[in-house]
C-alpha cells in the first residue's frame, strides 16, 4: 500500500498519523499549531474530521443546547458550525502541509465532504469506525479510486467483510485498504483495548495492512500495537488535554507525540532482525571473554 510518498507493509516505517479531528475547536492558529508540532515530531499524516453540519446532524437535535462550550450555551447545530472548517481554512492548512512536507487527509461524515476533499487531492480517505456501515457514503468514497483506511471500532467482522465489498465490487485491491483496529470509547481503559485483535485482523484480512487507532491515556500500548504487527497507528492529538471538547482526554500533547514517534522508531530498530536464535558478532568478544574466564576457575 501506498500513501503519499509512502510505502506501507512488512518492512518500511509505520505510518503514524497525529488525529487533529475538532480538537482545534474551530480555531485555524490551533490546528496550525498542531501540524507544526506533529511536523516538527516526525509524524507522517495529520488528519482531520468534515462534515456539512446540515446533512449530518438530525433535525430533533439542531436547538438542543450544547451547555459549557467556549461560545457559551448555543444550539446543537450552531456548535456543530463553529467547530468547522470551511474552504477559507483548508486551503491555508493545504497550504501549510504542503510547506512542511507533511501528508493530510481527513474523515469525510457525508458525500458532499467528499466531494470538499477531492478538491485538495488528499493522499487517502479515511472511513470513521461509525461510518463504515454507511454504505452510500462508502460508495462514494469508493469512487475517488483512492487509498483507504478505515476504523473497525464497534463493527463486527461481518460488517467489515460488507465494507470491504463495497470498494473491492468496483476495483479495489488489497494493496490499497487498510484496516485499523480500534476500541470506539473514549478514553478507553488498558483492559479494553483488545491488541490481540491486531494479529487475529492480520490473519483473518490477509493480506490487508493492518493498523491501531488508539484511544487510550498514555502511549506504551500503542508501542505495543506496533510490536504486536499494526503498520499505521493514529492517535488523537492537542495542545492541551485539558482544552474543552469530547476528544482532549484522549489526546497525546505535543511532547507525548515526540516521545511516540521516537519510540515506534525504536521498536522498528529493535524488530528490525533476529528471529533464528543465533548470536550476533557483537556479543562474541564479550562472550568469549566471560566463558574463559568461567573455564579458569
Amino acid at each position: 500500500m501506498i500513501i503519499g510518498n509512502k510505502i506501507i507493509g512488512k518492512g518500511y516505517p509505520t505510518y503514524i498519523i497525529g488525529e487533529i479531528g475538532i480538537n482545534h475547536n474551530g480555531n485555524l492558529g490551533t490546528a496550525l499549531q498542531l501540524i507544526r508540532k506533529s511536523a516538527e515530531s516526525g509524524v507522517d499524516a495529520v488528519k482531520f474530521q468534515k462534515r456539512v453540519p446540515e446533512i449530518v446532524t438530525p433535525k430533533d437535535v439542531w436547538d438542543k443546547m450544547r451547555t459549557g462550550t467556549p461560545w457559551g450555551d448555543v444550539k446543537y447545530i450552531d456548535y456543530r458550525r463553529k467547530v468547522e472548517f470551511g474552504k477559507e481554512e483548508y486551503d491555508i492548512i493545504n497550504a501549510y502541509c504542503k510547506e512542511l512536507r507533511i501528508d493530510w487527509f481527513a474523515s469525510a461524515w457525508d458525500e458532499e465532504s467528499v466531494d470538499f476533499l477531492e478538491d485538495y487531492d488528499v493522499v487517502a480517505h479515511k472511513v470513521a469506525s461509525s461510518m463504515l456501515t454507511n454504505l452510500p457514503l462508502l460508495e462514494k468514497i469508493a469512487s475517488t479510486g483512492r487509498p483507504i483506511i478505515m476504523s473497525k471500532g464497534g463493527s463486527t467482522v461481518e460488517e467489515l467483510d460488507t465494507a470491504l465489498d463495497v470498494f473491492l465490487n468496483i476495483g479495489y485491491s488489497y494493496d490499497n485498504i487498510a484496516i485499523l483496529h480500534c476500541v470506539a470509547t473514549y478514553p478507553c481503559p488498558d483492559d479494553r483495548l483488545n491488541l490481540l485483535d491486531i494479529p487475529f485482523l492480520a490473519e483473518r484480512f490477509s493480506p490487508y495492512a493492518i493498523g491501531y487507532s488508539g484511544h487510550e491515556i498514555g502511549l506504551a500500548t500503542t508501542i505495543a500495537a506496533v510490536a504486536m504487527g499494526a503498520k499505521i497507528v493514529e492517535r488523537h492529538i492537542t495542545i492541551n488535554r485539558s482544552d474543552w471538547g469530547s476528544d482532549q482526554s484522549a489526546s497525546i500533547e505535543p511532547q507525548g507525540v515526540a516521545k511516540l514517534v521516537r519510540d515506534i522508531r525504536a521498536v522498528e530498530k529493535a524488530m528490525s532482525k533476529g528471529g533464528a536464535g543465533e548470536p550476533q558478532d557483537i556479543e562474541l568478544k564479550s562472550i568469549k571473554k566471560l566463558r574463559y574466564f568461567q573455564e579458569d576457575k
